[in-house]
């Protein structure tokens, strides 16, 4: 029975990390839930596999419940087989608070070295982890709770997402180690928390980019399409003349439509369409770009693109880095079946490819992400560096009326503090924003209605020191500490 409090006691305090990211913002409930965690892997360390894996199914379930939204309300799958799969996912990610947890305690006993040597290196690790293996997928990780309005945002263009979350998890520790700590001790943790703490202040002030070119206006479309209607025949028509209106009705430098905002191949479009949306752009002197499915150039494929309409060549970008189960399918000979009760059109795009060039719109060199592309921070290095602005582009409708959107946002801060560079996201129905380089939002739209955002955006040039050096630098960081909590206790051992 006290083994199943306790398991409860850490579900509970990995459900209450929903609150710490957007759109809620708790930031401090980060730290204070994984120190939490902390007390109760000192109070069973036998069990600490499985109650780091209990934190992390908590923690997982209740920050992507909106899986049920997308698999359910919005593809159409039965609720007997949408419920079971909402929890695969947690399930899976959870294995990495759980071994970060059970390498832990299984280093050294000692508080210090456990706590504040080995705990942070080994969850910044399995998050790192996470990020990477089976393509990755790093949203939820606990740095992201803290962009932007936590002292350790600070960080980002230092040591990327990866250095705020090892922070967090270190400042976790140390909060653990207050309750348990001699007075001196305590007033060292205090003074070196302060001192974290207070530098992330100076940090949030330093600009490690500057402006290049001409500040433009830029305007992001939101054309609010449900999703059910987004592919449906009947609804074509009104998707094209939706956004073919707010083309005509808008004056600005640069105009983004989102992510497959004209549901139909490029070359499948009405005759006349592309003409008529490029001479609106024309006669306002602006630069169009618009997401649009494309077909391979061999034709056995399509891609999930952005293309500059306004350019008569029509150069593209297309997405690198799909979404498993949605864009592409895994093992299609095992769960092909599931497709059969779903509606998901376009599931199997093909990948876009490395190294793409930026689209060159407005007099600036624009590198485009779409969707959750722009979730991993290290894949956006080579793009941003040779482009000044960064944009995203994204179809939302999947998630409904979730947290989902604002998770999302809340990425794209982190990328545009990653690189030092504005940020422009244009959504189908959310949340569609101009992001400054320091992470700070300039201007959103609100979700769900139609409609353009219109505002300014700078190009910078430079490179942050998170673009030159990546995630190795606290990767073989945290590998240093965990061989040094290794050391320790392996010494400890001998001397016994």
């Amino acid at each position: 029975m006290r083994t199943l409090i306790l398991l409860l006691a850490a579900a509970l305090a990995g459900a209450l990390t929903l609150f710490a990211f957007a759109p809620y913002r708790l930031f401090w409930l980060m730290p204070l839930s994984l120190a939490a965690l902390i007390e109760l892997l000192q109070r069973e360390p036998r069990r600490a596999f499985w109650l780091g894996y209990a934190w992390g199914l908590g923690a997982y379930v209740s920050n992507f419940r909106w899986i049920y939204d997308s698999l359910h309300d919005v593809a159409g799958l039965p609720a007997w087989i949408a419920a079971p799969l909402v929890l695969l996912l947690p399930a899976y990610l959870a294995l990495y608070p759980g071994l970060a947890s059970w390498l832990a305690c299984r280093i050294d006993p000692r508080p210090g070295v456990r706590w504040l040597l080995a705990f942070p290196a080994a969850w910044e690790l399995g998050e790192w982890l996470r990020g990477w293996v089976m393509t990755g997928f790093p949203w939820g990780a606990a740095g992201y709770s803290q962009i932007t309005e936590s002292p350790l945002a600070g960080y980002a263009p230092l040591g990327g997402i990866h250095l705020v979350s090892y922070l967090v998890a270190l400042s976790a520790g140390a909060l653990a180690m207050l309750a348990r700590a001699g007075m001196r001790q305590r007033i060292g943790i205090l003074i070196a928390a302060a001192l974290v703490w207070g530098s992330g202040f100076w940090l949030r002030d330093m600009e490690w980019t500057t402006p290049t070119g001409k500040p433009i206006t830029v305007a992001l479309a939101q054309g609010n399409i449900a999703q059910e209607l987004k592919w449906s025949p009947e609804n074509l028509e009104n998707s094209l003349l939706t956004y073919y209106r707010q083309v005509a009705m808008t004056r600005a430098d640069l105009m983004i439509l989102p992510e497959t905002a004209l549901p139909l191949f490029l070359d499948d479009l009405p005759s006349g369409y592309l003409s008529m949306m490029r001479g609106e752009a024309s006669r306002s002197g602006m630069a169009l770009a618009s997401g649009v499915p494309r077909r391979t150039r061999d034709g056995r494929g399509y891609l999930n693109a952005v293309t500059a309409l306004s350019d008569p060549q029509m150069p593209y970008y297309a997405k690198d880095h799909l979404v498993p189960f949605g864009e592409f399918v895994p093992l299609p000979g095992l769960i092909g079946w599931i497709y059969q009760h779903m509606d998901m059109p376009l599931s199997g795009f093909s990948r876009g490819g490395a190294d793409q060039a930026p689209l060159q719109l407005a007099g600036h060199k624009v590198a485009f992400n779409i969707c959750y592309e722009d979730s991993f921070g290290e894949e956006l290095i080579g793009p941003a560096a040779r482009a000044d602005i960064l944009a995203n582009v994204s179809n939302l409708a999947w998630f409904g009326k979730s947290e989902a959107m604002s998770q999302h946002l809340q990425l794209s801060q982190a990328r545009a503090l990653e690189t030092g560079r504005y940020m422009l996201r244009a959504t189908n129905n959310g949340m569609t924003a101009i992001i400054r380089p320091d992470g700070e939002i300039s201007a959103v739209a609100a979700p769900f209605t139609a409609q353009v955002l219109t505002g300014f955006a700078q190009g910078r040039q430079g490179l942050t020191p998170y673009m030159r050096a990546g995630n190795l630098p606290v990767v073989a960081g945290c590998l240093a500490l965990l061989a040094l909590a290794l050391a320790l206790g392996w010494r400890r051992r001998g001397r016994h």
